[in-house]
């Protein structure tokens, strides 16, 4: 065992042996090996540091977590929402760090969600978050306040029938703006809304009684709508009354982008609930392109003409023969009507899809033959149950007939289009819609945005707009995990997120900054954001009269 020197000589690297330690396996028997590198350890603070800080001899300060601030940092400065809100700022005297105070209730919607209240008293002091040490309750308040204060008259123009403009639209269109260059538009939308009930009043204009999507009839709610792009990237969200319909959200929506966003040509993608007759005919007058969902059972058209008219089936995807494979899918198209008042009407079919709803609708009649031996007036409340059924004098029996015609939608579904987009690509861009879907399920779930308290229709948008931010940050980070190979599911990475954290110890007069290793998936994570994980130990400071 020798300690040798590395050298340059005459352009080639050489080594040159110091000294001879002897035999090693004389080093190891005598244990000498061991004492020599103990003893060359303590010429190594950060080392002796470390050792210690294992086996327990150091005091430590609580552990705080540090992962996920650093990923979603660099998101927020990436996406320009560190700019646009401190640009916003500096316009008005908060007294407080307004960007800040946007951005720690953007992240604690991301990891873990819950109250404000909850947020300042217990969360914030797992994480290491910069500049929010001195927030208050009453600054988050204010700062949700900010995001939904209405702009003043002369900049309400665009504005919809059902909301004015605000602050949050001009951070939105400042992002929009940011993130655009040359080659990218907004050509492609796609369109949904949900509702989201309030346990209180739910504001002056927002809290209204409408149809409830979460089932809660005896709540006021607000109805919020979100536009994605063609990528699936938010960007906007808009907020109504709670007893505004669908239907007539659709247009005062589209005329609201185009002259938000300068969009000289749109196609707009949305569900069958937006669709109406009226709004098809708006929309072809104003020269939009449109893929919407049709009503099979209810519109005659699709029902007898449409689904009636015989045609060949092309197949678009194949059927799955791995579990990720995308699901099986089928188009044909069917023009009902000539020349130019001719509809064009894509079928879609689900092979997949369709054996599940027959075997689904199988297993209710079979349940409903069996219940109609023991009495058939409890089944009538039973929707499942009722639409199989038809009255046969004082009692009910099974519909046949009805039962062979549900067979005609199994698995299917209508659009009418008036693009010029071919068949399959029609049915793959509604598919797509269901990226709305998901969202709305991250905002109402994940991100647990309901129920609302606030009372104010000014903090109430600002608080859903926190979590429209929120989604902002998680599409971002999916795009950077996809384009660099990492599938794990999104509950993986914030967790392993999670587990980097650090401690700080003292030793000698001095004071060190311990992280912990990176597990899991959080090191790819990191890496695919462009982030480099802090040092494993850190001299922090050294106290005064130290040598």
């Amino acid at each position: 065992m020798q300690l040798v020197e590395n050298h340059r000589e005459e352009g080639h690297h050489r080594q040159r042996v110091l000294l001879t330690l002897g035999s090693l396996d004389e080093l190891r028997e005598s244990g000498q090996i061991d004492t020599l590198l103990a003893s060359g350890s303590r010429l190594s603070a950060s080392l002796l540091v470390l050792t210690e800080h294992q086996r327990g001899e150091l005091q430590s300060t609580p552990p705080r977590r540090l992962g996920a601030v650093l990923a979603f940092e660099r998101l927020w400065t990436q996406t320009g929402c560190r700019d646009v809100l401190q640009k916003l700022a500096e316009e008005r005297r908060f007294g407080f760090p307004l960007e800040r105070a946007v951005f720690f209730t953007v992240l604690h919607r991301l990891l873990t969600s819950g109250s404000d209240r909850a947020a300042l008293q217990t969360w914030q002091e797992d994480y290491q978050i910069e500049g929010v040490d001195d927030l208050r309750l009453h600054q988050l308040y204010r700062t949700m306040a900010f995001l939904g204060e209405e702009l003043a008259e002369d900049e309400q123009a665009g504005a919809t029938p059902f909301s004015p403009r605000c602050v949050k639209d001009q951070v939105e269109e400042a992002l929009f703006t940011r993130g655009r260059d040359l080659f990218s538009g907004l050509e492609l939308v796609f369109f949904d809304t949900t509702s989201i009930y309030f346990e209180g009043e739910g504001g002056a204009t927002l809290g209204q009684h409408g149809h409830s999507k979460d089932h809660r009839p005896d709540l006021k709610q607000m109805v919020v709508g979100m536009i994605l792009d063609g990528q699936g990237r938010p960007v906007c969200c808009e907020m109504w009354p709670g007893n505004t319909t669908d239907v007539t959200t659709l247009l005062p929506v589209v005329d609201r982008l185009k002259r938000r966003f300068g969009i000289e040509r749109v196609c707009v993608v949305a569900d069958r609930g937006m669709i109406s007759a009226k709004t098809i005919a708006a929309l072809e007058r104003r020269e939009l392109e449109y893929i919407l969902g049709a009503r099979m059972r209810t519109q005659k058209e699709v029902s007898e003409q449409v689904l009636g008219r015989a045609g060949r089936f092309h197949e678009v995807t194949p059927p799955r023969r791995f579990t990720r494979d995308p699901s099986p899918l089928k188009v044909k198209q069917v023009w009902v009507g000539e020349g130019e008042g001719a509809r064009r009407y894509i079928v879609c079919r689900n092979e997949e899809e369709a054996r599940k709803d027959a075997h689904d609708r199988a297993a209710i009649v079979a349940a409903l033959r069996d219940a109609l031996r023991h009495g058939d007036k409890s089944l009538v409340g039973n929707k499942g149950y009722r639409r199989y059924l038809r009255a046969a004098g004082p009692r009910f029996a099974i519909d046949e007939g009805r039962i062979a015609d549900e067979a005609r939608y199994d698995g299917t579904w209508v659009l009418r289009t008036n693009s010029t987009l071919p068949t399959k690509d029609v049915a793959l861009v509604y598919k797509q819609l269901w990226m709305v879907e998901e969202m709305f399920r991250s905002m109402k779930s994940l991100l647990t945005t309901r129920p609302i308290w606030h009372k104010c229709d000014e903090t109430i948008r600002g608080h859903v707009f926190c979590t429209y931010l929120a989604l902002v940050l998680r599409k971002a980070m999916e795009d950077r995990l996809e384009a660099a190979g990492i599938g794990e599911a999104w509950a993986r990475v914030l967790a392993d997120l999670d587990r980097l954290t650090y401690v700080d110890v003292a030793k000698d007069g001095k004071r060190f900054r311990l992280r912990s290793s990176t597990s899991g998936c959080a090191g790819k994570v990191l890496q695919a954001l462009g982030i480099a994980a802090p040092p494993s130990i850190r001299l922090l400071a050294v106290e005064e009269g130290t040598a």
